[in-house]
């Protein structure tokens, strides 16, 4: 048994069962791909697939049974390279995050300045992506860190830890009614909210859920003009004069949106919580905690080493 026959089994479920593709990605032949499995099948004397002629179709039993092992057999050998690496080279190597696009822009841009500039032979790189996407790059191995408002809670592969909360805000143009209203001290409501077109996120973005309900809850029905999966695209709109805006309040900035004027709408959706993602069971280089110390400072080695350590499940709050 050998490294490529795991590596051979692991991508053949990870790309559909297309040897070809296969072969890309590990860089190889396709009979040199059909080869290894064969091989692990025959040590192993299970199938691990099942086959229509030459071309692989699904798993077996045996194979869904025995695919976990080899996940973490694989990620164990990824470990156990970064832990080689981790004391040949203290302070230097690569750290990935995958975040939304609202995390990427409004969240995280003083924590990347911030760890830039203390670890200067770090390479940094940022992956942006839906919160499905985010998860994925983690379970994958393709990202380091996570971050994201929704979804990272809900895969039990992952250790999801809370880093702030944040609510909404609605955002319209200076001249629009409900911008009168608010300057003349009239309360903000969601019936009111609900005569007007409204541009916000699409479903499973930045708190869309939250505002989903509030106005289920309430029995109203609101005109959607318009669903984007960032801010900026929603506060162009909203400077046309096409609807009124519902955003992320760290998505506007006074100093920036100035043909914008935003109303506090926490009263009116449920906060939102963002959280920091990791694979659970990853091994975590020592400039990888101080990288999330940066970004949310609750969030020290010892809470993130007791949470990885913790059974899946396990609640944790700041």
């Amino acid at each position: 048994m050998n490294f490529q026959q795991l590596r051979s089994v692991r991508e053949a479920v990870r790309q559909g069962f297309n040897l070809t593709v296969v072969a890309e990605v590990l860089h190889t032949s396709q009979p040199g791909v059909s080869r290894q499995i064969r091989e692990l099948e025959d040590e192993l004397g299970i199938v691990l697939f099942e086959r229509a002629g030459k071309r692989l179709t699904g798993l077996t039993p045996p194979g869904a049974t025995v695919l976990p092992i080899v996940e973490r057999l694989l990620q164990e050998a990824d470990n156990l390279k970064r832990a080689g690496d981790e004391f040949a080279s203290q302070d230097r190597g690569t750290l990935t995050i995958a975040a939304t696009h609202s995390q990427a822009r409004y969240a995280l841009p003083l924590a990347v300045r911030d760890f830039s500039a203390a670890h200067p032979q770090v390479a940094l790189h940022l992956q942006q992506g839906s919160p499905r996407q985010v998860a994925e790059m983690l379970l994958d191995g393709t990202a380091d860190i996570g971050v994201a408002t929704e979804a990272l809670a809900s895969y039990p592969d992952l250790v999801a830890l809370p880093c702030y909360q944040w609510t909404h805000v609605v955002v319209v143009p200076h001249a629009h009614p409900l911008a009168e209203d608010h300057r003349c001290g009239v309360p903000l409501t969601l019936a009111r909210l609900a005569q007007f077109p409204v541009i916000t996120y699409e479903p499973g973005y930045t708190g869309r859920g939250h505002i989903d309900e509030a106005f289920r809850r309430q029995g109203l029905v609101f005109e959607l003009m318009l669903s984007a999966m960032d801010a900026d695209v929603i506060k162009t709109y909203v400077e046309l004069g096409m609807g009124v805006g519902i955003i992320a309040a760290i998505a506007f900035d006074e100093q920036r949106d100035t043909n914008l004027h935003a109303i506090d709408a926490r009263h009116l959706f449920a906060s939102n919580m963002t959280r920091l993602a990791l694979r659970r069971g990853a091994f975590l280089r020592g400039y990888v905690f101080e990288f999330i110390r940066s970004f949310a400072s609750p969030l020290t080695r010892e809470v993130v080493e007791r949470a990885m350590a913790a059974e899946p499940g396990t609640a944790f709050d700041i």
